[in-house]
């Protein structure tokens, strides 16, 4: 069987105790299995969760999880106690591991996404296991309520599927505290495990609510996770992290947790444009301009009512139609402050006014994402 690149995602569920402490026998276990993959050939990326459950008993004061900057506190103070615990397994095995904190602005510039990706697959050819983890420390909330900003991941979750999608892997395994994705809450005594999901419909994604105790993500995250993951032809498994050799019976192709079947490949840049970065801001466009996006045109300068928010040339934007909907996204040829200067401008006016050599599309096709194209 050829060599598999696979994204393990660990939610902090599964690495503490109930008490909030890592839990050192499943972190060894986790660490085992992994080694066990990569001995067998495949390789992995480990997302994991559980800095600021570890920080918080490492400093020994009680949660205050509505108090940003102690949360952010704590999570400096836990990613050193990670580290060592995984460096520690892992070191049993003859392995090395490297850490890689993650903002939303290292995914949203296209150079930093670009070279953050080289960087994973040259570790991994290297035979080191890359361990990620949002970097909660410089990850400011308040950024994320600018005008036209949109985030591109809240928790680890969907940063493990954007991940896999930058490095083209081929599955995607998401360990939680639960079995899978059940047909109502698993506290139900009727709710029943869901063995094989086809598609992500929108029903499925309103069935569920909940999070856990300690960390961020939920089922709603995790379906999220999957929706991302299958349309850019990645498979995902949702498991119980606490299964004994969950990860060996997965990759052994096992009937474990619930499998959501991959959808058509997307483009490695349109899922950037799709997925990875964050939005930030957004061009509202005229119906012309619309009906001419969605029927395969470029979008041109005359076709734009509006520009919201501060955005450089580059950026990911909303593009958003006269009823406030958002019908694509996109990656401009100019930036936000350009481009109020020549909304509704024709091509021989914006060259006039900006020069000749400027590009006569304000987003070219090409850098187009058209929203639900994915289905």
């Amino acid at each position: 069987m050829p060599s598999r690149l696979i994204v393990v995602k660990v939610g902090t569920s599964g690495i503490t105790t109930g008490e909030g402490k890592l839990d050192e026998e499943e972190m060894r276990k986790l660490t085992s299995q992994i080694a066990a993959v990569n001995k067998q050939g495949d390789k992995v990326v480990l997302v994991t969760s559980g800095a600021v459950a570890a920080g918080i008993a490492e400093l020994g004061i009680p949660p205050k999880p509505n108090d940003v900057v102690f949360q952010q506190a704590a999570a400096a103070t836990g990613q050193s106690v990670l580290m060592a615990k995984y460096r520690e397994f892992f070191k049993e095995h003859g392995l090395k591991v490297a850490q890689i904190l993650l903002t939303a602005e290292d995914l949203s510039n296209r150079a930093s996404y670009v070279h953050t990706c080289n960087v994973l697959i040259m570790l991994l050819k290297s035979g080191v296991v890359p361990i990620i983890n949002e970097n909660d420390v410089t990850s400011v909330a308040e950024l994320k309520r600018c005008e036209g900003y949109k985030e591109n991941f809240s928790d680890n979750d969907i940063l493990s599927v954007l991940v896999a999608g930058a490095i083209g892997a081929d599955m995607t395994i998401i360990l939680s505290d639960i079995d899978g994705l059940y047909t109502a809450d698993p506290q139900d005594p009727d709710a029943k495990l869901i063995k094989t999901v086809n598609g992500i419909t929108p029903e499925l994604k309103t069935s569920l609510n909940g999070k856990s105790k300690l960390g961020r993500g939920g089922i709603q995250s995790k379906i999220k996770a999957a929706e991302i993951a299958t349309s850019c032809g990645i498979t995902v498994v949702i498991a119980n992290s606490r299964k004994e050799n969950v990860l060996l019976d997965i990759l052994s192709g096992k009937d474990v947790g619930t499998f959501f079947k991959p959808q058509k490949t997307m483009p490695l840049l349109k899922r950037w444009i799709a997925y990875g970065a964050a939005v930030k801001g957004q061009i509202h466009v005229n119906e012309g301009a619309k009906i001419a996006i969605l029927e395969g045109s470029s979008l041109l300068p005359v076709g734009i009512t509006r520009v919201v928010g501060n955005f450089n040339i580059g950026d990911v934007i909303s593009i958003v139609d006269e009823n406030k909907d958002e019908f694509a996204k996109g990656n401009p040829n100019y930036s936000s402050s350009e481009l109020n200067l020549i909304k509704g401008l024709q091509v021989p006016e914006v060259q006039k006014k900006l020069g000749s050599d400027k590009p006569k599309e304000a987003v070219e096709y090409r850098n187009i994402h058209l929203i639900g194209e994915e289905k």
